[in-house]
């Protein structure tokens, strides 16, 4: 049986892109124009800094929350927790019972509702949390060194319009 040569039909944009194509300069502008592109690469430059920043403290950005949010609201609640961070109820769980066996956090029961734990840093979790808040506030500085503060303060503003 004789060979028949096969004959591939390819799409006009892949015959198109089949030529080598010399890029001497990558044209990045459109990603440039998105708001999750360029809030994205901020992010990924500051969480970078703060992972090796945070993990003399053995914390990861969640937690580093988590515990913020204690640290500034004594006695608040999981649910509490879950509304202000958007975490499921089922992700904070694990995370409060790790920092609990770490013995940075207490739970003691709620002076108004008698089915829920309030959560408090213990004497660990204060120290902690002292030299972790010093760190984040440097870091953040740094990453944001080249803007004056007014710009600083707009910023934030301008992200929690798109995210409150």
């Amino acid at each position: 049986m004789p060979c028949l040569p096969v004959v591939v039909s390819l799409p006009h944009a892949a015959r198109a892109a089949t030529p080598a194509a010399i890029v001497s300069e990558v044209d990045t502008s459109y990603l440039e124009s998105l708001m999750g592109y360029n809030a994205r690469r901020a992010a990924l430059t500051i969480i970078g800094e703060f992972l090796t920043q945070m993990a003399p403290y053995g914390l990861r950005p969640v937690d580093f929350s988590v515990l913020s949010l204690i640290t500034h609201n004594a006695g608040i609640t999981s649910r509490q927790l879950c509304t202000a961070l958007g975490l499921l109820p089922p992700n904070l769980v694990g995370m409060i019972n790790a920092l609990e066996k770490r013995g940075l956090i207490v739970r003691l029961p709620h002076p108004s509702d008698g089915r829920a734990m309030g959560l408090h840093l213990s004497a660990k979790g204060r120290k902690l949390m002292q030299g972790a808040e010093k760190t984040a506030a440097r870091l953040e500085a740094d990453a944001t060194a080249r803007l004056t503060p007014a710009e600083n303060k707009t910023l934030i503003r301008l992200l929690k319009k798109i995210y409150l």
